[in-house]
């Protein structure tokens, strides 16, 4: 059920459906997209035409791709330039509001607007997943919601943000001034906690990975010592208040160094520092060290493959019961 204080602080996300909140709802506030609008749409279904497709930015309204409006060139097969369900970037012909008829043309997109629309989209995308279930969790309908908070939004980001902004550019800028943000709006405090829940899960940045790979040697009398204050070195003259680098073994003499950072340019930076300390201080103890992977960003199937990796020769490295100590038994037992 909803609750009666959310709905009293802010009739205007009161559920009406008495068998349940409708989550059904347009990403932005105008009902239509105007011509010349760029969107995504989804093929349902190729007739002899063109393709009938629905514009998923505007809760799935139906639309039409014109057969001579699908490629520029001779067209010899539809399916080969389209198929069903697959999203298409494509542009407004024409919007006749009376009947619902939205045609529409891949052939005249050009790169640029797919690259700049799909930008617009993923961001859109995410506003709407986040409003989505902030209304599940409310037992609201999504679009009043997306009247009072989202759509408001999207305007007072283009005013304070430049033109080309939008809600989730306001959603990301709540995360470290969400009074800013929200000021104005009509939004009760419990909707605002929900909301802003979702934003910091789903919006706040997170620390990029990045690692470099060396070989590090040396064969003169310090040996193993040289190694170690190089390793050391290279460790404290990476790190800085924003940045922590750590050296681990993967395999004499491969190390790999690492670090966190939410600028990638400034991980970088503290790797190559790190590096450049190494490869100083090994060098002045007659010690070599190479290169093996310049710095650079790793996923997260990289780092467990690394650990991974070294688990593995961890294991290889333990020491297991050998026949020696098999055979020591034996020789105290033959003694009794």
């Amino acid at each position: 059920m909803a609750d009666p204080s959310v709905s009293a602080a802010n009739p205007a996300v009161e559920t009406t459906n008495p068998h349940g909140p409708n989550l059904n709802c347009r990403f932005y506030e105008q009902e239509y997209p105007e011509v010349e609008d760029v969107v995504i749409v989804e093929v349902k279904q190729i007739a002899d035409m063109g393709a009938y497709v629905q514009l998923l930015e505007y809760n799935n309204k139906e639309g039409m791709i014109l057969l001579s409006e699908l490629s520029r060139r001779r067209i010899r097969s539809i399916n080969k330039l389209i198929k069903v369900g697959r999203n298409e970037t494509v542009i407004v012909l024409r919007v006749d509001r009376e009947k619902g008829y939205i045609d529409l043309s891949k052939r005249r997109v050009s790169p640029e607007d797919v690259t700049r629309h799909e930008i617009k989209y993923s961001k859109a995308k995410a506003v709407h997943s986040i409003m989505r279930h902030c209304a599940e969790t409310l037992e609201v309908d999504l679009e009043p919601l997306y009247q009072a908070i989202a759509w408001p939004l999207q305007k007072k980001a283009q005013k304070l943000y430049g033109p080309d902004s939008h809600t989730y550019d306001a959603f990301a800028k709540a995360i470290t001034d969400e009074d800013e943000v929200f000021e104005g709006l009509e939004c009760s405090a419990e909707v605002r906690k929900i909301l802003m829940a979702q934003i910091k899960r789903r919006l706040a940045p997170t620390a990029v990975k990045m690692r470099a790979d060396v070989e590090v040697t040396c064969f003169s009398y310090e040996g193993i010592d040289a190694i170690k204050a190089a390793l050391f070195a290279g460790e404290e003259a990476g790190t800085d208040s924003e940045t922590t680098v750590q050296i681990r073994l993967i395999a004499p003499p491969l190390y790999v160094i690492s670090t966190a950072s939410m600028n990638k340019q400034a991980g970088i930076d503290a790797l190559n520092r790190a590096i450049a300390k190494i490869q100083e201080e090994i060098t002045a103890r007659k010690g070599r060290m190479v290169v093996k992977q310049e710095p650079h960003a790793v996923s997260e199937k990289d780092e467990q493959n690394l650990a991974d990796q070294m688990l593995a020769l961890a294991a290889q490295n333990e020491q297991k019961p050998g026949d020696d100590s098999n055979s020591g038994s034996e020789s105290d037992e033959e003694e009794d």
